[in-house]
């Protein structure tokens, strides 16, 4: 039998639905609520051009939740006052972990379906739409559709009440039926009340009582909030709360491409890794010759020169094109393959004439980008990404740089077209330096 200062079995399903943008499954005891959370990208009539964005809530309960049916509220024709109720504290609730100025002009759409009811539905959907919530904004801002984090708090919720003269927590339909005093805390993981819904349903209760459920509701409330923490990662909850201690505390990139030190410095404050830049240390005019024969041997030269210099940690990069038909030239002379002005347009121009004659099957190629990390203790990491494709057979495109015209990804998602073609967003998803970034980030998060 379950204690009364006992949370019912606590059960959470991610990702449950397929198409929404976060789902759960949440299971409080016999209480089980589909949480789903929609982005939409529009806002409210009153908050159009503010900047700002929003979050809406529906609650609802499942013709077969409960042991009697529930008529539908489409079926009746408009929602019933309780429904309307829970929604409004859902969407308030949720509201207060958000700053709307980082999630721009969007809405978030919470739905809550009670698939089966035992009592604490809307603690239970209010718990589950968080994850939901997390869920579906941590993919904007990994698609870099918003670039700061907007959730600043978790939000988690439990019922208490007062059952035949005892505190209990987490009450159950049997015990909520029964209860003298019913009451619903809403809570942030910083100790902070969102709500207090409290009644005396057959008797008064005293300051005194108030006090013990109060204190029986944030104990319960820390405890859900670890579980939303297990739940959504560590990445998810140190964007959220920051408290998290960075992998490395500080690493300085070592180029002077500022679309790179952004792109790069953006990852490493995910984590709470500070950065710096070159011209942070005065070295900017500091140029460390590259005489390595791979990408690898490239990027740990300048790292352990800059680190030798700086006695800091130290990431550096390297990258280039590989041509099968050329046994990888140009390779890690891309930059100087040719020695002639505009460097772009010539080095695209002696690799045509390279491949003439050849067909499209034998143009095939590789983007290659090579990140090293060196500390100075000695320990260094090197991770690797490739985009391979093929060479077209004239430049297409305006966008992009050095072999970007000629370069056609195999990605599906290019759709044929060239690195100079496609949008820099879809770039920067599919390209060689996406992936090695992506492996950066795989260590910084281990």
């Amino acid at each position: 039998m379950r204690a009364n200062n006992e949370l019912r079995r606590i059960r959470i399903t991610k990702n449950y639905a397929g198409y929404a943008d976060g789902s759960v499954l949440i299971e409080f005891g016999n209480t089980k609520v589909i949480c789903t959370a929609s982005v939409e990208e529009k806002v409210p009539p009153f908050l159009k051009n503010s900047g700002t964005g929003w979050i809406s809530a529906e609650y609802s309960m499942l013709p077969g939740s409960t042991k009697q049916r529930k008529v539908r509220d489409s079926t009746r024709g408009k929602i019933d006052g309780r429904s309307q109720e829970i929604q409004r504290l859902i969407g308030r609730s949720l509201r207060n972990a958000v700053d709307f100025t980082k999630l721009g002009e969007r809405t978030i759409w919470i739905d809550c379906d009670v698939i089966q009811a035992d009592g604490g539905t809307r603690t239970t959907s209010i718990n589950g739409a968080f994850i939901a919530m997390a869920l579906a904004v941590k993919k904007l801002y990994d698609r870099k559709i918003i670039s700061q984090f907007p959730i600043d708090s978790f939000i988690s919720a439990i019922s208490v009440g007062i059952v035949r003269g005892e505190n209990v927590l987490d009450l159950c339909y049997e015990q909520d039926s029964n209860a003298q005093v019913d009451m619903n805390v809403v809570m942030t993981n910083k100790g902070e009340f969102v709500e207090i819904q409290g009644t005396g349903e057959q008797t008064p209760f005293s300051r005194n009582s108030l006090n013990e459920l109060l204190t029986l509701a944030e104990e319960a409330n820390e405890k859900i909030v670890s579980l939303q923490k297990e739940i959504l990662g560590d990445e998810i909850t140190y964007l959220i709360t920051g408290e998290k201690e960075p992998k490395v505390e500080e690493v300085l990139i070592a180029t002077t491409n500022e679309h790179k030190l952004d792109e790069i410095g953006k990852i490493l404050t995910k984590y709470g890794t500070k950065y710096k830049s070159l011209s942070d240390f005065n070295l900017q005019d500091v140029d460390v010759e590259e005489t390595g024969t791979t990408f690898e041997e490239n990027a740990l030269i300048k790292a352990r020169e800059y680190c030798k210099l700086t006695n800091t940690v130290v990431l550096s990069d390297d990258s280039g094109l590989m041509v099968d038909a050329l046994k990888g030239a140009p390779g890690v002379y891309s930059k100087r393959f040719s020695n002639e002005e505009p460097r772009d347009i010539k080095n695209n121009e002696k690799l045509l004439k390279s491949l003439m004659g050849l067909t499209s099957d034998e143009r095939g190629a590789k983007f290659v980008s090579v990140v090293a990390l060196v500390f100075p203790n000695g320990e260094e990491h090197v991770f690797r990404g490739e985009c391979h494709g093929k060479i077209g057979f004239a430049p297409m495109g305006e966008n992009g740089f050095g072999y970007d015209p000629l370069f056609l990804p195999n990605d599906k998602a290019a759709g044929g077209k060239t690195f100079a073609q496609i949008k820099q967003e879809l770039k920067n998803q599919i390209s060689h330096r996406s992936r090695s970034l992506a492996k950066l980030e795989d260590f910084l998060r281990s």
